[in-house]
């Protein structure tokens, strides 16, 4: 899939931390926070037991990131998290991005193959991954030891970026299907053991799939749990529904339908319509932002009030709007699938490390302005990224083809941590969503009355009721901002990259 948005950003850093627990079969990998630093990025990729690992969320780097460890003795990397990509990689210290001037190079870690008695070749010049922005890694295969979450593998393949223009490295834990050695041959007979499936076979866990709980943007920590699920880390119903194969019949992605969309404020509500309905949407946690339909995307901006910043080729609004009381229902799998509510607080993040940019013209001037977690995309298969997930508690069984989903359990302190019992179990405690094959109907495309909308802004204290006045994209207006205390900022959107 490879088509992710994320802020990597370069400066000071905490030092990862693994919280690693394991008990009765258990193994917990988690998350921790990073001091954001002073240069932004924004790029757009696509790409019985249980183990668990803490995930950190690197709110301004743009992704969840957690310390794994290499070789024979032990190398510490802290790598992202990726459910839309599937091959474990790692940046080699002679990299060129690792010693580029005026960067912090890859300060969170380079394996070093020369150290590690263990690690064999297996692909020379094989591993080769690109990206829509351009960007890429490429190297070799190899295996070696690969230690995650208190969990141990002898022989892990992962890829070792000799060449690569990306200063960290990340764990895809997606379909098998989709690792780059199968784009690049071009055949299935390609497909390794990548990390859940490995994980099966060193009966780690007993069957390929895991959860995700990220929580919330304000939180430090969340974590992903292999061969299990947490029933304290949710609330309501978890339902399951079914992943989207391709049109060949393959699962190479989780691709889901998304359905319908509700826009709820104190004002009212409306329901949001687009002609690509029913769609499919990748719940991807190597995305940042999520992107929707463009049709769509415009009436969920003109719903807050967002307006299109030319200088930074985003939807964005004043940050202010974090305090508005409006959210919006996202819902799959037909109309009695499950239902997400994402509320404003998980939309509203900010554009750049060091002091905000100022609306400088229009009904926002002198405000300060951050980036939308909605954006645009123009053709299909959408993402639904961490400003989706965090409010979605999610299962991926790659095994039954299925994804769980239920609302987020935020700052959950409790755990009651259920395994799956066997290769071809469902998810534990979860039901199926009925009624799937409606989610292949076409519902009409109406023009909402955006009865939601003065509700979103005047619940925020932000006064929005002159945005359609500026009239570019249509019923959305253009920001100008201006930024102050920022020496450079570079966002790369696709293959596009400018300055300010």
């Amino acid at each position: 899939m490879r088509r992710g948005a994320g802020i990597i950003a370069a400066g000071a850093l905490f030092a990862a931390t693994t919280l690693a627990q394991q008990k009765d079969g258990v193994v917990q990998w988690g998350i921790q926070r990073r001091q954001p630093p002073p240069e932004t990025y924004t790029r757009v990729r696509k790409r019985a037991s249980t183990f668990e690992e803490i995930i950190t969320n690197e709110e301004a780097r743009g992704g969840y990131f957690a310390t794994c460890r290499l070789g024979t003795p032990g190398q510490d990397l802290t790598l992202q998290l990726d459910t839309g990509s599937s091959d474990i990689w790692v940046p080699d210290p002679t990299a060129k991005v690792c010693s580029k001037s005026g960067t912090e190079g890859c300060a969170l870690g380079t394996f070093n193959p020369d150290r590690s008695s263990t690690f064999k070749v297996v692909g020379q010049g094989d591993f080769d991954i690109n990206y829509v922005d351009g960007s890429s890694s490429k190297g070799d295969y190899f295996t070696d030891v690969f230690q995650i979450g208190g969990a141990t593998l002898q022989n892990m393949t992962m890829g070792l970026g000799v060449n690569t223009d990306i200063a960290y490295g990340l764990v895809g834990v997606g379909y098998a299907l989709n690792e780059a050695i199968v784009g690049t041959t071009q055949s299935t007979a390609s497909v390794y053991p990548n990390l859940p499936v490995n994980m099966v076979k060193e009966k780690l866990i007993n069957t390929v799939a895991y959860s995700l709980w990220l929580n919330d943007l304000d939180s430090s920590s969340g974590n992903i749990l292999f061969g299990g699920i947490d029933t304290q880390k949710y609330k309501g119903d978890l339902t399951r529904i079914n992943i989207l194969p391709t049109t060949q019949g393959l699962y190479t992605s989780f691709a889901v339908a998304m359905t319908s969309l509700i826009a709820v404020s104190p004002s009212g509500q409306d329901t949001l319509t687009s002609k690509a309905f029913p769609m499919p949407v990748v719940l991807d946690s190597g995305t940042t932002l999520s992107y929707l339909p463009t049709d769509l995307a415009l009436q969920v901006w003109k719903e807050v009030g967002a307006l299109y910043s030319p200088e930074f080729e985003l939807a964005v609004l004043p940050c202010d709007m974090q305090n508005s009381e409006g959210y919006f229902s996202f819902g799959f799998g037909g109309p009695s699938g499950p239902q997400i509510n994402v509320s404003m607080d998980e939309l509203v993040l900010d554009l750049t490390s060091g002091r905000a940019p100022v609306f400088n013209t229009g009904p926002y001037k002198g405000m300060d302005a951050c980036e939308f977690g909605i954006q645009n995309f123009s053709s299909a298969p959408y993402l639904l990224g961490d400003t989706f997930l965090r409010s979605a508690y999610v299962v991926y069984d790659l095994v039954n083809n299925q994804v769980g989903l239920a609302a987020t359990d935020f700052n959950s302190t409790e755990s009651n941590i259920v395994p799956f019992p066997s290769l071809s179990a469902h998810i534990p405690s979860a039901t199926i969503a009925p009624d799937q094959s409606q989610a292949t109907i076409r519902p009409s495309v109406t023009t909402p009355a955006y009865a939601a909308s003065a509700g979103f802004t005047d619940s925020a204290g932000v006064n929005g009721s002159e945005n359609a006045a500026c009239g570019l994209p249509p019923a959305l207006g253009v920001a100008q901002l201006s930024v102050v205390g920022l020496t450079m900022v570079f966002v790369m959107l696709g293959s596009g990259m400018f300055s300010l």
